[in-house]
């Protein structure tokens, strides 16, 4: 099958060379609600009043974090594993879009552009890095939830899902970065004196949350489509072309 050589690998997942095969997969109807979601999307970036679009609110808060507080790395942390390769994907859309080094007339440019973008789904991420998160560099977080679970489990003599249990991850997580611990708060559990240095958490540091209301074709082509449309508007801010490929 042929598709134009200007289909780029970044964004393919909505061409020809994306639909076909994922078609093929998972059934028409299914990759056309897909479309339908990311759709959607296009059409609130294109439509909404710029203080209540998501991809540039998004967008914006990626250009403050790296060009104004020196930020160089996001973490992408879907607390879903059906979302375990969104992470890489966004570093492909991010990071070869974005990484640019000069302006679109070819001057060099005197900023940092891009970020490092990196990531787990939920819980293997915070037994992973999350400890440099919280107490080490500053890295700016995307925290992804859903609200109906793909699949719940009730287990014998527990009262919630494990669905309620990763959700209350989520919460606390975005919640630890913002607010941290203070050495009054551990004193007040009783931890000794020698152990404060190392639990304390400074907080003040920058995440955001993201909330679907659960995970389907439609949800999935939403939330590829606002992460596209957020590397716009950090290429538009910064003067980059994100969309060529050298």
């Amino acid at each position: 099958f042929a598709f134009w050589d200007w289909v780029g690998g970044r964004y393919s997942v909505c061409s020809a060379v994306g639909m076909l095969p994922l078609s093929l997969q998972y059934g028409y109807d299914t990759m056309e609600k897909f479309l339908e979601g990311a759709w959607s999307m296009d059409q609130h970036f294109a439509n909404a009043p710029f203080e209540e679009n998501l991809p540039v609110t998004l967008g914006m808060l990626s250009v403050w974090n790296v060009s104004f507080l020196g930020c160089p790395a996001r973490a992408i942390l879907p607390y879903c594993q059906a979302l375990a390769k969104l992470a890489p994907h966004i570093q492909q859309v991010a990071m070869e879009s974005n990484g640019k080094g000069v302006a679109i007339d070819g001057t060099p440019l005197d900023y940092d552009t891009g970020e490092i973008d990196f990531g787990e789904p939920g819980t293997n991420g915070q037994h992973s890095f999350y400890q440099l998160i919280h107490q080490g560099r500053t890295i700016p977080c995307d925290f992804i939830g859903i609200v109906k679970s793909q699949q719940s489990v009730y287990l014998k003599g527990e009262i919630v899902s494990n669905h309620d249990e990763l959700m209350c991850n989520f919460f606390a997580q975005a919640d630890a970065l913002a607010v941290g611990k203070s050495a009054v708060e551990l004193r007040s559990e009783n931890v000794p004196d020698a152990l404060i240095p190392h639990k304390t958490f400074s907080g003040n540091r920058p995440s955001l949350s993201i909330m679907l209301p659960e995970l389907n074709a439609y949800t999935t082509g939403q939330l590829l489509s606002l992460y596209e449309h957020r590397v716009a508007v950090q290429g538009f801010v910064w003067g980059i072309n994100s969309f060529d490929q050298w």
